[in-house]
């Protein structure tokens, strides 16, 4: 593989990331995919993580309305298979390094909000 193929590549695996990854369709009809590192409904950002239905704090009550439930995406529940196939494309997408300064400054930004919520303040 040669310098200027491998450039050539990069920009494929990019577009690729970005393109919508589909995970399920919902009861009333509207599509689940993961769109740029974010799980959407209908198009609509609900959210950029998953959580265990162990973790959650309504879990008892998510479980009771979906039994087969393993994951949450926002309000979205997901089995083990739904969550496997939006998790790789959330890992997808953050495999793609921007160091830009908006990028570096986003994910302190995260980093902190996360960190002071751990903290407790909400």
């Amino acid at each position: 593989m040669t310098d200027s193929s491998a450039v050539m590549e990069r920009p494929a695996a990019e577009a690729e990331a970005q393109a919508p990854v589909y995970v399920k369709t919902t009861l009333d009809g509207r599509l689940v995919e993961v769109v740029a590192g974010w799980v959407c409904l209908a198009g609509q950002r609900e959210t950029d993580r998953l959580v265990a239905l162990e973790e959650h704090p309504n879990r008892q009550a998510i479980q009771r309305a979906v039994p087969k439930a393993t994951h949450m995406a926002g309000r979205l529940p997901f089995t083990l298979a739904e969550a496997s196939v939006a998790q790789a494309a959330l890992r997808r997408q953050q495999d793609l390094f921007d160091g830009s300064p908006k990028a570096v400054a986003e994910r302190l930004r995260r980093a902190v909000w996360q960190k002071v919520s751990m903290d407790g303040v909400e």
